[in-house]
């Protein structure tokens, strides 16, 4: 029986042309967030199955990849569960293990602590444009900083980085957890009942504002609880004067300062930034993690029709590791997405240095062979890349292949001097 050659479902090959794409992004990565203070740290990709299904993840805690046990400990004849079989599972997301990071070594660690993670993630989810079952994520994560700062200095590395990528015109939307809750609160609907009031809600853009309407209704919520509910949203605009307005509507419902803090980081960005984008408030942004207690973002392109990334503060994650609440908040890029639309502009890596290929006549003497590699040798010293192949009897086609790959200069050696 023949082995099969396509990759598993959900994970793909990665060619020349987009690893070339992707090393350079990984790269920016490295260099922008570095600029800003952002140290590189790395965890397992496989976690404790506790960790992973403590109820933080959301939708993702269903699509976990899971670990049997090995050796002695795996005893199918005994098992009266999965609990008896399973002891961990790849990560789903960086946030969970790298809040099991931070809480084994904190101690050795600065406070506040602005963690670069970059590294695979899976989940069994169902593959389309855009989503894999194992894919890059990269996260930029502030640890022990209360104040807005954190999220400010997120926003604002995170769109560095998108506009030296040549990214312009996107959208940063932006809400808050608090204000969410609150205006559920605000217009009656049972504190239980947030969560699937929550989900319907972040069909919005999917299904639109009567949409969101017969699904509340069809769902046992009281019609006029529902048409209160959706005035709200009606009634104040996308900036931070919207905030400050519906902050003022929701009065005591609304934890003190929550709305004044979401103002704050909207001017300031708005004020400091560099790239070209806008910073809108979208009091419909839901975020699906359960682990999110503060402001939240997603990262919006036209291009793409949806989110390319996204994140928002947890503070009270990494005290489920060590019983005292920890300041965090995170900002994650969808890493292949961001790649997807490079290729599909035909992006072009900026050259370092010239990119040349030398054809070889086959069987060269020993002494001319030499001759040519210290050529080589030198041009690569000087920074340039040197490609060195045999020449092909159809040279055309030869030459041809290497100009798609991004060789600006074709040199041909002979026996010879020519």
């Amino acid at each position: 029986m023949a082995m099969k050659k396509k990759p598993v479902t959900g994970m793909k090959d990665i060619l020349p042309r987009e690893m070339e794409i992707r090393n350079y992004v990984i790269n920016m990565i490295r260099e922008t967030y570095q600029t800003f203070g952002f140290c590189s740290i790395e965890t397992p990709c496989v976690e404790h199955i506790e960790n992973l299904c403590s109820k933080q993840g959301g939708e993702n805690e269903k699509l976990i990849f899971k670990i049997l046990k090995r050796g002695e400990k795996l005893r199918l004849e005994e098992a009266e569960g999965e609990a008896d079989l399973v002891d961990s599972g790849l990560r789903y997301d960086l946030t969970v293990p790298l809040s099991r990071f931070f809480s084994n070594n904190m101690s050795d660690l600065p406070v506040p602590f602005k963690a670069l993670q970059m590294g695979n993630v899976w989940r069994a989810d169902r593959p389309q444009r855009g989503r894999f079952r194992q894919f890059m994520q990269c996260d930029i994560d502030i640890l022990g900083e209360a104040s807005c700062l954190a999220e400010i200095e997120l926003v604002l590395a995170t769109t560095t980085l998108l506009s030296k990528l040549d990214f312009k015109k996107f959208t940063i939307r932006i809400n808050d957890r608090r204000i969410l809750k609150a205006m559920a609160r605000h217009c009656g609907f049972a504190e239980e009942d947030f969560d699937s009031v929550f989900i319907i809600l972040d069909k919005m853009d999917k299904i639109g504002l009567d949409g969101v309407r017969e699904e509340l209704i069809s769902d046992g919520h009281p019609e006029q609880t529902v048409q209160t509910y959706l005035a709200l949203f009606d009634s104040i605009t996308k900036d931070a004067a919207g905030v400050a307005k519906l902050g003022e509507m929701l009065g005591d419902s609304l934890e003190k300062g929550t709305a004044e803090n979401l103002c704050t980081i909207m001017n300031t960005v708005d004020a400091v930034k560099t790239a070209d984008f806008r910073i809108v408030f979208d009091p419909t942004l839901v975020r699906g993690m359960g682990y999110y207690t503060g402001p939240i973002f997603e990262i919006a392109m036209d291009e793409f029709g949806g989110s390319v990334g996204g994140g928002g503060r947890y503070d009270q994650m990494i005290g489920k590791f060590t019983g005292n609440d920890t300041c965090a908040v995170g900002f994650s890029i969808g890493f292949e997405r961001i790649v997807m639309l490079l290729l599909e502009r035909g992006y072009t890596v900026p050259a370092s240095g010239s990119k040349k290929a030398y054809l070889i006549e086959k069987n060269l003497p020993e002494d001319r062979m030499k001759e040519i590699l210290r050529q080589a040798t030198d041009e690569r010293t000087q920074g340039n890349c040197v490609a060195i192949s045999i020449m092909k009897k159809n040279k055309k086609f030869q030459k041809d292949q290497l100009i798609q790959e991004g060789y600006t200069e074709i040199i041909e050696f002979f026996r010879d001097h020519e």
